[in-house]
């Protein structure tokens, strides 16, 4: 199986898209209550999905980028605002935080070989 792509929650659409397209992302898919992103590289996508309702989301949202810092400064040029600045975690990882217009939590990062492969890598299946 490969992950195809994960839905978010949002509450303004033409907000949400606009904030998507100009952190980087193609628009593929654009209707009132639905929208679709493609990533700068590779093949995978995200959607956002318009809810009526109240909602809670607990999810994260990770897109990496091997110039994660460049990425950053790029992006606060543009007026984004981060929760956490570019920082070297314990789990070997780099990462910012940032939150889009609904309150989705992003997490931009770098982990190079550490993302599949951390020291403490173990490999278990059914």
């Amino acid at each position: 199986m490969n992950m195809n792509q994960v839905t978010l929650p949002v509450i303004n659409m033409e907000e949400a898209t606009d904030f998507y397209r100009r952190m980087g992302f193609l628009q593929i898919v654009d209707t009132p209550h639905y929208a679709r992103f493609e990533c700068p590289e590779g093949e995978a996508t995200f959607s956002l999905s318009l809810e009526a309702n109240q909602y809670s989301n607990g999810a994260v949202i990770y897109f990496e980028n091997t110039e994660l810092d460049k990425l950053v400064l790029g992006l606060k040029k543009k007026g984004f605002k981060f929760d956490q600045e570019p920082m070297d975690m314990n789990y070997l990882w780099r990462e910012a935080v940032l939150h889009d217009p609904s309150g989705n939590k992003i997490k931009l990062f770098w982990a190079g070989e550490n993302r599949l492969n951390p020291p403490w890598r173990v490999e278990q299946s059914a």
